[in-house]
């Protein structure tokens, strides 16, 4: 069950404008920020240098006299396989809580591999069944949600149809409504695990009606984008990924999801690994239409992951525990900064995740735009207003997504502070501009 905690819709509450005495300081604390000729950058959620650093050992883990893997592949070569290397597939299997047979490692990012796979199904359609182009197919994606899965869908053609992200999860009743009763529903793509960007993560309990839900189109399928699956800010608290794989198996409908994966954020953005997990009849069906084109993966990279991951001391999980060391401070820098600032002001809520890469904020009034402008005025860079939406519209001007894990942790403080001084700011005008 998710555990990040629920927040009151700062929509739904009459925010505290700042009083005369409060605002004049505001305004001299924004122009004191503008003369410092701040660059700090919120936008994107990418990993540190210290984060890439703790992987410097992986461009080493290959040397020419060692390019064999145990199973006997010469990585240098052709053939070894579309699913990817069978020391890399019991790797990830094992990460995701699948067997090998039910697992594709592909290259880099799992945004490329979800690209493959719903090109597939509008070409091909699922295994068995009719392909999905024509007719304009509908995709179910949760808001606020991950801007980079709003730009594929709507890239390849698809539709778009939203629901809220609640606590536990993407909103289920609203699902089941939207796919019980409208054949042009192919599916639905969220993050389940610390959700981007408020780091909620789904129930079991949601879960299992998603993969057991009735729909009207039998080819319904559930992409599930696991990209922060291990990203815990604690080893003490933590919320538990779904095994959407298993539970599908156990509802009798195991070909309904794909999970996605990466080492994007566990080794190098840049030269990671994505990987898919479903029925084993599905990543069958996908590596036919993989090899219709390519020859295979890159295996120098996945023999330098197998090796180096293997390796670490506590393998993924390790590495992921020193990743925390180093972001877990810069949640709590944003966390402590918001509190100190904004805590009583009625202005705004936040979400305080257990994992992942961002934090949701919402401002009590529709001016998330100003926001954002202020703050890039006074040199702090935030994702554009309305990103978390789709089309980049948020209908309510009021969602910021926060991303401290690039800067240093002194940035984010000073980063945050400007933006708690821009809400206060943007609020008054606001406020302003109504009573005029």
């Amino acid at each position: 069950m998710s555990t990040v905690p629920t927040r009151t819709d700062a929509r739904q509450q009459t925010p505290a404008i700042p009083e005369a005495g409060d605002s004049k300081q505001a305004r001299e604390a924004y122009k004191a920020y503008k003369t410092q000729g701040l660059k700090l950058n919120m936008q994107r959620g990418q990993p540190s240098d210290s984060d890439f650093d703790l992987a410097a050992d992986l461009l080493l883990s290959v040397g020419p006299e060692d390019v064999r893997t145990p199973s006997g592949v010469d990585v240098r070569n052709y053939p070894g396989g579309i699913a990817g290397l069978a020391e890399a597939r019991a790797l990830f299997a094992d990460y995701l809580d699948v067997t090998p047979a039910q697992l594709l490692v592909w290259n880099n990012a799992s945004l490329e591999v979800q690209a493959h796979v719903l090109t597939m199904m509008l070409l091909r359609g699922p295994r068995g069944g009719q392909p999905w182009v024509g007719g304009q197919p509908t995709i179910i994606v949760a808001t606020p949600g991950y801007d980079r899965h709003f730009t594929l869908l709507e890239g390849l053609g698809f539709a778009l149809a939203t629901v809220d992200m609640q606590a536990d999860g993407p909103d289920v009743d609203a699902i089941e409504a939207l796919a019980a009763n409208d054949p042009k529903i192919r599916g639905l793509l969220f993050v389940p695990t610390y959700s981007n960007p408020g780091g909620e993560t789904i129930s079991a309990a949601k879960a299992q009606r998603l993969v057991a839900m009735q729909t009207a189109n039998p080819d319904f399928t559930i992409f599930a984008d696991d990209a922060y699956r291990a990203h815990h800010l604690s080893t003490d608290q933590r919320d538990e990924p779904v095994n959407f794989v298993r539970l599908a198996e156990q509802a009798g409908n195991p070909d309904r999801p794909f999970v996605f994966a990466s080492t994007s954020k566990i080794t190098f953005a840049g030269g990671g690994l994505g990987f898919v997990a479903s029925s084993q009849d599905n990543i069958a069906a996908f590596g036919s239409y993989l090899s219709n084109l390519s020859i295979g993966p890159n295996k120098v990279e996945q023999l330098r992951h197998v090796r180096f991951l293997e390796s670490y001391p506590g393998g993924i999980q390790g590495l992921m525990a020193a990743h925390a060391r180093l972001i877990a401070p810069k949640f709590a820098a944003v966390r402590d900064v918001l509190h100190q600032e904004l805590g009583d002001s009625g202005l705004a809520t936040w979400t305080e995740p257990r994992g992942g890469y961002f934090i949701s904020l919402d401002t009590a009034l529709p001016i998330a735009d100003r926001v954002i402008e202020l703050a890039g005025q006074a040199g702090v860079s935030l994702t554009p207003a309305g990103a978390t939406y789709p089309g980049g519209r948020d209908p309510h001007n009021t969602n910021i997504r926060l991303a401290p894990t690039r800067p240093e942790l002194a940035e984010v403080t000073l980063a945050m502070q400007v933006v708690a001084t821009c809400i206060r700011l943007a609020s008054e005008e606001h406020a302003a501009d109504r009573q005029a």
